[in-house]
């Protein structure tokens, strides 16, 4: 008796104790099952690549301002939202929300809400002071550019006279030294060397002094000569230069006073530039219709100071100083308790800051009016919401569904109400078991995993199927064991589907495990999961249900109830017909039916190699649900779906808050060529087609160079540092750096924290810039760019290195990740069921060429597939990336069934045809029904809300059927070609017309006919 016979019996000898045994494994394994957390953060998909690495060590190292803030949208689209009336209308939705506790709470302290509106508002009350202040600030640029060239020309002039007056002094020593030198040539010497005009009124006191100095009898004398013939000659020139320096010094007063004015007037300004939302709105109210319009014309201007300036709130292809315009932006500033971020692309939002967008959104919705204005709030907070709504109504709607399903199916297949239900405890037994091992574990529940329950639906009911109908096959054909036939029957049936559940149990093990090579984490956890729930299925279907089938059959038996039910597809039927198409094909084709897979396959892998790959955003955004769900009783009807219309209308008209590429570099940033390298890159970025271009035309790049520019436009004392580090001119410091970041942060910390790392001992360590990235652009074109100007930056002679990193570069890192995924995995799994199936039938059947014929139709269909992914328009992505292994994982399940069937029956009979026909018609029946309540299970995920799933559902339904078919269709002629060129010595005779007694006998009591 084989180790598979002993184990039947047991199960079925021991009944009560197994099902004792197996319902205390279930309390304590599914204790687990509470403990399990949700995440929906695209963040989880990220693995431990370099540019992650250094985008955390940019979110650890550089400050977004004060405090930790995340930013919302709100979107105001209308047919003219610059109106008087609709920018008032935007100011009132601002005063509710700060009115609003929950939305208040979560508010930045300093100008939490800022639009076209607010700085209408400000103009208007800052008219007179914002005039006087460009003015002084103009005529403080100019005069300060007056000074700095005067000071140069100054400095340069004082050099030339003073070498000048040194040739003098040398040519009157010449001259004292050598008589008979010509004092004439001394002077006409100097003449011709200097920048300095010398005139024949300087000679005449020169050669004066020459004549002095020859007759000098004494140092007074002496001195007196040179002094005469040096300051003398020179004597207007020192002249003009201390009146040039008195002027100089008289600007330099003046400059001073300006600068004092402007920080008087800026301060001024400052505080009049914070008036409260209720002024505002008097503000807006009180204009009359030209002063309105001039004001806006003012602040959508492109030459409006930078504070001023409105063209940052408007749509990217609005024309400056337009009065009109189909929507305007209004931000909203957040900011949470612990400092908390409000996930930008991908991040997790907290509580606090989704409750504030909900509350937001329904304020709005209320406050606008709707018959001429639409509003929608953009955040993460309301993303992430809306991808956590979308994962509950999914599974809320796929899993009754899949249920559902799977009871009609197996009402049809089994016809019998304790069957049916047994199967549904099984199922909830394996779910139990399955997510109770997440909770105990610390698996987090994400997007993926909705397709756990269907998976396990449809995989976990093909067990009970296949030992349900062999059990019934048995009993049916009156079985080896006499009166006790339920228990009997059982046994058998355990003993001779065994051996095959426990190949398909390892091979579809293996193909999920083979996403362990996958970098990508939520990917590792769903093969992880899916393993061990596939293991649940065969223990549960392997030992509880028999368990429990044996207890009950027997109980109702003896009580007058007959349990003896007909295997599905084996009554000679219009099924038994249709199932053997196969084993008919394969005794008169059989090479037209391999060649015809074979050449079906090749342009399968065609398809397979124009097979897209994504991963973004998007993919997790659920479309607004189906008419048809509005019919869904209470809790399985899904909510309403804004998000992705709402992200295509910002992608195209506005610059997002949270579509950012960065570049960090580290190293010697105190460098003068690492900012000339700096200034280049974002040159380069200006010109980018990748770069979001506002509506002013220009890039939103914020860069070192680019604070200290604006810095020094506002602030005195660092603009004289910062003009006096550039020795040309051109705007980039080129000496000092070190002194000119001290002053940075020392006059602007927050803005310099933004893109100059200081360690706690004062070195600096980084800068970054960050880009403002087209929400429209290609991620593989973002990542592309932005890595080429990185280069550009790298590998300076002082040691630099440059990254690029960002949400979007690492998202497309990701969707690299997910190709590599298909392909690592497929290869593992296919060379990993290869080798176990060769080993398994080698040791099991005595032939390992068995398990490389069991394969190939697996092979084929994973060619089919993915042929059909290509015509279907259908991408690799999170879920659908998965699909070559599940297809080699699930699909040699089929195959595995009909290979131990057919040894199983060639053992039997020893007739090619005789085993052929059984196997097709019973196990085929068999494989029929699991076919069809897995694709059911899987079909249904079609009806979920996130787009991925309904891939995945309807590639994987495919994957199924064509698992089936090939099994059914193609195995039995690559069977039969095996069977003669490779296989055992048995009859191609014709088939007998008689029956036979079961074949499910597991081999017991039956010699091989090649033995005897």
């Amino acid at each position: 008796m084989s180790w598979l016979d002993r184990f039947a019996a047991m199960v079925t000898s021991h009944s009560r104790a197994v099902i004792a045994l197996m319902l205390v494994l279930t309390v304590v394994t599914g204790a687990g099952a509470g403990m399990i957390e949700q995440s929906s953060s695209l963040d989880q998909f990220q693995s431990d690549t370099a540019e992650s690495e250094k985008l955390n060590y940019i979110e650890e190292n550089f400050s977004t301002g004060a405090n930790n803030t995340t930013t919302a949208q709100v979107i105001v689209k209308g047919e003219n939202t610059l109106t008087q009336e609709s920018l008032l209308e935007t100011l009132r939705l601002q005063q509710s929300f700060r009115e609003n506790e929950t939305i208040n709470r979560t508010l930045a302290d300093e100008q939490p809400t800022v639009g076209v509106a607010n700085l209408v508002a400000i103009s208007s009350l800052t008219g007179d002071q914002q005039r006087e202040l460009e003015a002084t600030a103009a005529e403080f640029e100019q005069l300060n550019a007056t000074v700095q060239e005067e000071r140069a020309s100054l400095e340069q002039r004082q050099s030339e006279v003073n070498a000048t007056q040194q040739n003098l002094r040398a040519a009157l020593e010449t001259l004292r030294a050598d008589q008979s030198a010509s004092p004439q040539e001394q002077f006409e010497a100097v003449r011709a060397n200097s920048s300095v005009e010398l005139d024949e009124t300087q000679y005449a006191t020169f050669n004066e002094s020459a004549h002095l100095l020859r007759s000098a009898d004494n140092e007074s004398q002496i001195e007196t000569a040179y002094q005469r013939g040096t300051q003398g000659v020179l004597a207007d020139e020192y002249e003009d230069l201390e009146q040039r320096s008195a002027d100089l010094e008289s600007q330099g007063e003046r400059l001073a006073e300006l600068g004092n004015q402007l920080e008087t007037q800026q301060a001024a300004l400052e505080n009049a530039t914070s008036p409260t939302l209720q002024e505002q709105i008097d503000a807006v109210d009180a204009m009359n219709a030209t002063t309105y319009e001039r004001t806006l014309e003012t602040v959508l201007s492109e030459d409006s100071s930078e504070q001023m300036n409105g063209l940052a709130f408007m749509p990217t292809s609005y024309d400056a100083s337009s009065t009109s315009a189909n929507a305007t932006m209004l931000l909203v500033t957040h900011q949470t308790d612990g400092g908390e971020m409000g996930g930008g692309q991908g991040g997790m939002a907290s509580d606090e800051l989704v409750d504030a967008q909900l509350a937001m959104q329904s304020l709005a919705n209320d406050g606008v009016d709707s018959d001429t204005s639409d509003v929608i709030v953009f955040g993460g907070g309301i993303m992430g919401e809306e991808i956590n709504n979308s994962m509950g109504d999914s599974l809320a709607i796929v899993g009754p569904l899949a249920l559902l399903f799977v009871v009609v199916a197996l009402i049809v297949a089994y016809r019998d109400l304790l069957d049916i239900l047994l199967g549904l405890v099984g199922i909830a037994v394996v779910l139990i078991w399955t997510f109770g091992f997440m909770g105990w574990t610390g698996i987090d529940f994400n997007q993926m995993f909705i397709a756990v329950p269907v998976l396990l639906i449809g995989l976990s009911i093909d067990y009970a199927i296949h030992i349900f109908m062999r059990h019934r096959e048995q009993r049916q054909n009156g079985g080896a064991y006499g009166d006790d036939d339920a228990r009997g029957s059982m046994r058998v049936a355990l003993a001779g589907v065994g051996i095959a559940l426990v190949l398909v149990t390892a091979t579809t093990a293996i193909g999920f495990l083979s996403n362990l090579t996958s970098p990508v984490p939520p990917i590792q956890d769903f093969g992880i999961v899916s393993a061990v729930g596939i293991t649940a299925a065969l223990l549960v279907f392997g030992v509880l249900i028999p368990a429990l089938k044996v207890e009950l059959d027997g109980f109702l038996e003896n009580r007058g109830f007959d349990r003896k039910k007909r295997a599905f597809g084996t009554g000679g039927g219009r099924f038994s017909q249709v199932l053997s198409t196969g084993s008919t094909a394969a005794r008169r084709i059989p090479i037209v039916i391999i060649l015809v897979a074979v050449l079906v396959s090749a342009g399968g892998a065609y398809g397979a190699t124009q097979v897209d790959t994504s991963f973004n955003q998007e993919d997790f955004i659920a479309e607004d649900p189906p008419e048809w769900t509005n019919n869904l009783p209470g809790p399985l009807e899904p909510g309403e779906y804004s998000m992705k219309e709402n992200l295509e209308f910002v992608n195209e008209n506005f610059v997002r808050e949270d579509s950012q590429a960065q570049i960090l570099v580290e190293g010697n940033i105190t460098d003068p060529e690492t900012l000339q390298r700096l200034s280049d890159a974002e040159n380069e970025t200006a010109d980018s087609d990748v770069a979001a271009t506002l509506s002013s035309g220009e890039a939103n790049i914020q860069s070192p160079l680019g604070t200290m520019q604006q810095v020094a436009a506002e602030n005195e004392s660092f603009n004289a540092t910062f003009a006096a580090a550039d020795s040309n001119g051109d705007g980039i410091p080129d000496r000092n750096i070190e002194q000119v970041y001290d002053e940075l942060f020392e006059v602007a910390p927050d803005e310099a924290a933004g893109v100059i790392h200081q360690t706690d001992d004062g070195d600096y360590e980084a800068v970054r810039m960050v880009i403002s990235t087209s929400g429209t652009a290609a991620m593989s074109d973002v990542t592309t760019e932005m890595q080429s100007i990185a280069d550009g930056i790298d590998g300076n002679a002082n040691g630099v290195e440059a990254t690029a990193t960002g949400q979007t570069i690492l998202f497309d890192i990701v969707q690299g990740q997910l190709m590599d995924t298909v392909i690592e995995s497929l290869l593992i799994t296919l060379v990993a069921v290869f080798a176990f199936l060769m080993i398994a039938y080698r040791i099991t059947e005595g032939s390992a060429t068995l398990g490389a014929v069991t394969l190939l139709p697996v092979v084929f269909s994973v060619s089919w597939i993915l042929g059909t992914m290509y015509l279907l328009g259908i991408p690799f992505n999170v879920m659908t990336g998965m699909i070559t292994s599940l297809t080699v994982g699930l699909g040699v399940a089929y195959s595995i069934h009909m290979s131990e069937r057919y040894s199983l029956e060639l053992k039997r009979t020893g007739s090619v045809w005789e085993a052929m026909s059984r196997t097709v018609t019973g196990t085929g029946g068999a494989l029929l029904g699991s076919a069809a309540t897995t694709v059911g299970g899987f079909g249904v995920l079609a009806f979920a809300i996130l787009p991925p799933l309904q891939q995945f559902g309807i590639i994987t339904g495919l994957t199924i059927i064509y698992a089936f078919l090939a099994s059914v269709l193609v195995l039995p002629s690559l069977l039969v070609v095996w069977t003669r060129y490779l296989g055992p010595d048995v009859s191609f005779d014709a088939p007998s017309r008689s029956g036979g007694p079961a074949a499910s006998d597991g081999g017991q009591a039956i010699q091989d006919r090649t033995e005897e």
